[in-house]
C-alpha cells in the first residue's frame, strides 16, 4: 500500500504544473481533477458523471484541433477505468496531446477507498508501455518545473503522473449541465466566445 501522506498537496502541485492554462485546450476528468482545473480557468471542459471518458474526449479534441495543444487532466480512478484509452493514444500518437494524471491513490469522491495505484499499479509505466513519447512520474516539487515544460514543448504525446496526497481538491461551483458546458466549450474552441 502507498504512503499517501508523504505526497504533494494537490492544491499547490496542480496549479504549479499547469501554469498558464491559456496555453492549452483543456479537458478534465470528473471529481477532483475537474475541481482542480475549474479553480484555475473557466475555459475548460469539465466532465461530470462520465467516469472514464476524459482521455478519449481529449484525444478526439487533439485529433480535431492538430494546431492547438490539448491537455487532459484526470485522476487515477478515471484513468484506471479507461486504460484502453492510453493504448489508443499510444497508437494514434498525436503530437499535440498531453495527459496529466492527478494520482492520490484513492477513490476520494466515493469515500476514500484505496485505488489500484495505492496497491502498486504504476500508471506512468503503463503509459510508457502503451507508447507515449514522453512519460514522467512527478513525486516531488523539484520535478514540477521540468514536467510543466514538457507539457508545452514535447512533440509527442506526453504523460505526467502527478502523485498527490489526500488533500481535498478546491471548493467551487461547477455547471453540471452537460449540454451547456459542451456548448460553451465548443464556442470557446471555435472562437465564438
Amino acid at each position: 500500500m502507498s504512503d499517501n501522506k508523504n505526497r504533494m498537496d494537490r492544491n499547490k502541485a496542480v496549479p504549479a504544473l499547469l501554469g498558464n492554462t491559456d496555453d492549452f485546450l483543456i479537458v478534465a476528468g470528473l471529481a477532483g481533477p475537474a475541481k482542480d482545473v475549474g479553480a484555475l480557468t473557466d475555459k475548460a471542459f469539465l466532465f461530470g458523471g462520465a467516469m472514464g471518458g476524459a482521455v478519449a474526449a481529449g484525444l478526439g479534441l487533439a485529433l480535431a484541433q492538430p494546431d492547438k495543444k490539448v491537455l487532459c487532466v484526470t485522476g487515477d480512478g478515471d484513468m484506471l477505468m479507461s486504460l484502453g484509452s492510453l493504448a489508443t493514444v499510444g497508437v494514434m500518437k498525436p503530437a499535440n496531446f498531453s495527459l496529466v494524471c492527478v494520482d492520490n491513490a484513492l477513490y476520494q469522491e466515493t469515500g476514500g477507498q484505496t485505488s489500484h495505484t495505492g496497491l502498486g499499479v504504476d500508471l506512468a509505466q503503463v503509459a510508457e508501455g502503451c507508447g507515449f513519447a514522453v512519460t514522467r512520474d512527478v513525486t516531488e516539487e523539484s520535478q514540477i518545473e521540468e514536467a510543466s515544460g514538457l507539457l508545452r514543448q514535447s512533440n509527442g504525446s506526453t504523460f505526467i503522473l502527478l502523485r498527490v496526497n489526500d488533500t481535498p481538491s478546491p471548493k467551487g461551483i461547477r455547471n453540471l449541465h452537460a449540454t451547456e458546458t459542451k456548448t460553451a466549450f465548443r464556442e470557446m474552441v471555435l472562437g465564438h466566445r
